[in-house]
């Protein structure tokens, strides 16, 4: 939301023709999706906040003649770490124009991040405190549905592929703790470096904050962390409100750099399933949310490489993977792109998410994106012991082999041989997509793989991806690569309607039912379980 306009109280210089300082008041609350829904119904009954009105709006305040400053009120701050630093982003470029002043009644790892695009951070005196660096903790089930009879079948390649096994073990293994550790090491190094660059201070120096026990904004503005400690009436107060001023905001922009050809934006987000994408409503572990559908992607895909205006593609995932089979027919079309694609990594892009991106022109990570996981995972509940608890009793009738995935047994020695072999399969193909689409050696990409997670950080330094930025970056590198100017215009991509009835309401149709297993008929999985949230 943008408060317009009003007058602060310091007196610093004023811009050129500007009698008296005017400045805007910007909130940031929220969670922040990365786009506006593509689907223009959707669109208009979207209220919530994205990255992608966010910049319009910023990008309004860059240009505006009449406008000094503006105070940006971060509170009740939710996004996601990656999200954050795209915000950050979009705060430093409006800082190359305008003079920009974060207040923070809360500072908070993440709030931070999208902070330090200013150059002044300040926070109230009653300011809450919270800055102990980044942890997860996921719950182990084994236990819990032992005790209730139900066990879990969990084949996977290979040893820190995890997705399944909070279903199948009781406790973390080490192989696991390893990588979560690894991981969020290197989200604490993004944080410290981009606070270092933020406050004009060595590393060492942002790592001691994390170390340091701040509890108070006078605490933490001795320490460094923050420029001032002041309440929100003593940086801005109130003002006339411009005529010009409002129009210039509330007059749609128009489009500008169109003729040269445009970007199309075709989003992947949530679990990766066959069939058309939806959102599952069921609230229960790795079964609900959004999930992006094979069918919905390659036919956004393919509306975007048959559009004439369309001169380059940026595939933005946030996405776990899912699905084998729709994660390779995704792949296909960034594949045999002749536009070129950039791929924009959001808060996850793994297992699935990281193979359908393998063939992309560039590869765009954040900071702070878990992304990797290449490997494959199958499996199934085991309810024997809970229908015999239950008095529940399945009769097999025909080929025994025809109910391998049935929850009433556990694989027989020769199914459970033949499952490996599929997932092993799999694999090797993962394996190949990866090698290939990153110019590595199989040997390589398997020492890199066996299901492992790396942070974005990380995963430049590997060669897992080609440089660090958020969607602005991929949309610029999409420009670039295909000779357009630099305000080109984007657009979101639906694919082409079909059938009578408007897509939104086929959506909420659809809505309606309940998928207890997300993935169809499908057992193998390039899946990484999004359980992990980093506090």
């Amino acid at each position: 939301m943008v408060n317009i306009p009003f007058l602060q109280r310091d007196a610093d210089p004023l811009p050129k023709g500007v009698s008296r300082p005017t400045w805007v008041v910007l909130d940031l609350s929220g969670s922040y999706a990365a786009r506006q829904p593509g689907n223009p119904i959707q669109a208009l009954l979207n209220r919530e906040e994205t990255l992608e009105t966010l910049e319009a709006r910023v990008e309004r305040l860059r240009d505006a003649t009449w406008l000094h400053g503006v105070l940006v009120r971060i509170s009740e701050f939710t996004a996601a770490p990656a999200t954050a630093h795209a915000v950050r982003g979009i705060l430093s470029r409006l800082a190359a124009d305008k003079r920009v002043v974060a207040y923070l009644p809360q500072l908070t790892m993440t709030a931070l991040i999208a902070a330090s695009g200013a150059p002044e951070i300040v926070a109230p005196e009653s300011a809450d405190v919270l800055v102990p660096g980044f942890a997860a903790e996921p719950t182990f089930l084994g236990a819990f549905l032992k005790k209730h009879g139900i066990e879990f079948e969990n084949l996977r390649i290979r040893e820190y592929k995890a997705a399944l096994t909070r279903f199948s073990q009781e406790a973390m293994d080490d192989a696991n703790r390893e990588q979560l550790s690894a991981y969020l090491t290197g989200l604490e190094t993004a944080w410290t470096r981009d606070l270092a660059a933020a406050r004009g201070v060595s590393e060492d120096a942002a790592r001691a904050w994390l170390t340091g026990d701040l509890t108070s904004a006078r605490a933490a503005h001795e320490a460094g962390l923050i420029t001032r400690v002041a309440y929100e009436d003593e940086l801005v107060g109130p003002g006339t409100r411009p005529l010009a001023a409002v129009l210039d905001l509330l007059t749609p922009q128009r489009p500008t750099g169109a003729k040269a050809g445009r970007v199309a934006v075709v989003p992947v987000v949530g679990a990766i399933v066959t069939g058309k994408s939806r959102n599952n409503p069921l609230p229960l572990p790795l079964l609900g949310g959004q999930m992006a559908g094979s069918d919905t992607v390659v036919a956004a895909l393919r509306r975007a490489k048959k559009d004439d205006k369309t001169k380059a593609i940026v595939l933005y995932v946030d996405s776990g993977g899912g699905s084998a089979l729709a994660s390779d027919l995704i792949w296909r079309e960034v594949a045999t792109s002749e536009k070129p694609v950039v791929a924009v990594m959001g808060e996850y892009a793994a297992s699935g998410g990281y193979y359908i991106l393998t063939h992309a022109k560039r590869v765009i990570a954040s900071p702070y994106t878990l992304t990797g996981s290449i490997g494959v995972v199958s499996g199934k509940p085991v309810l024997r012991e809970f229908n015999a608890r239950q008095g529940f009793r399945p009769e097999p009738v025909g080929r025994e082999r025809a109910l391998m995935y049935s929850p009433s047994r556990p694989y027989s020695d020769d199914e459970r041989a033949l499952v490996e072999r599929g997932i092993s399969e799999v694999y090797d193909r993962f394996v190949t997509r990866v090698a290939e689409g990153r110019g590595m050696t199989t040997e390589r990409v398997n020492e890199l793989g066996r299901g492992r997670i790396w942070s974005g950080l990380d995963a430049l330094n590997l060669g897992l991806v080609d440089e660090l930025g958020d969607l602005h970056t991929g949309i610029q590198r999409a420009r670039e690569l295909a000779d357009l100017p630099e305000d080109a215009p984007t657009w979101n991509v639906t694919p082409a309607r079909s059938g009578p009835l408007p897509e939104f309401v086929r959506e909420a149709a659809r809505a309606v039912s309940v998928e207890v297993w997300p993935f169809g008929r499908e057992r193998v999985l390039t899946w990484f379980d999004r359980e992990i949230k980093v506090r």
